[in-house]
């Protein structure tokens, strides 16, 4: 059982050692936190309507358009993006992996994936996003707390926001570096994730994200990227299990071989 598990086990009267901790004992003593929604569902009525789910907008740039931005990489971070676009080069677009086959990306690049759909989920003091692909779901904590300092880290991060009118903010750090920005784009520990989620002002079957990502260690400058999702009223999320059809591979003697 890690740290935080252990924290949030205990009574509200110890877990105040830390600013997470205050905050996690002022909700349960007013009732207001994500942990207490009864009561609480009424004001969910004044958020904007993201129901169904939504599926990344993908087509050809418009003739003339600026090509996407790219990250600055430096130091060591800009060593490793240029020997892995080197391996790629040299042995036909195949490259070694550091993660299994069934790894889910985690952050950036789960807010992006291509045709599998996305579900937000509103309730009391959080909004949860339900990702078709790998079945990875993310939870954002709108209640007012701050970063949990005794976060271990993990593929989504730990994801706290506020609503700004009809826009969600999100602030997203301790995202392990196993994930990647692109494909063979590492980042540190020191990766910090800001967000802004809002239905377009002309079509409000569009949903923008726009996503900024900083990392002093690995970036020259913030990183900016925009995805435009697209609503399917009538759709629903279906199981993705990765690992149902995941095979040990085989050498080329023949033999299987295990990791």
């Amino acid at each position: 059982m890690n740290a935080t598990m252990r924290k949030y086990l205990v009574a509200p009267l110890f877990v105040a050692f830390s600013a997470g901790s205050v905050q996690a004992a002022d909700a349960a003593k007013t009732g207001t936190g994500a942990a207490w929604p009864k009561g609480h569902y009424a004001a969910l009525n004044n958020l904007p309507d993201w129901g169904g789910v939504w599926v990344l907008a993908r087509g050809r740039p418009a003739p003339g358009a600026a090509a996407p931005e790219q990250p600055k990489f430096k130091g060591e971070y800009l060593a490793r993006y240029q020997a892995w676009q080197n391996e790629v080069r040299s042995n036909n677009g195949v490259v070694r992996k550091e993660t299994s086959n069934c790894m889910p990306p985690g952050m950036p690049n789960m807010m992006g994936t291509g045709q599998y759909p996305v579900e937000f989920l509103f309730t009391p003091g959080r909004v949860t996003t339900l990702h078709e692909a790998w079945m990875q779901t993310r939870t954002i904590f709108t209640d007012g707390r701050p970063h949990d300092p005794d976060y271990e880290g993990g593929i989504f991060g730990h994801s706290i926001g506020k609503w700004e009118g009809d826009a969600l903010v999100v602030d997203t750090v301790g995202i392990k570096t196993i994930t990647e920005l692109g494909a063979g784009m590492k980042h540190s520990a020191k990766l910090h994730i800001t967000e802004r989620f809002h239905l377009a002002k002309d079509d409000p079957n569009q949903l923008i994200l726009e996503m900024t990502m900083e990392d002093p260690e690995a970036l020259e400058a913030p990183y900016h990227r925009t995805f435009t999702f697209r609503r399917e009223r009538d759709w629903n999320l279906v199981e993705f299990v990765c690992a149902e059809n995941d095979r040990n591979p085989v050498g080329a003697d023949g033999i299987t071989k295990f990791k």
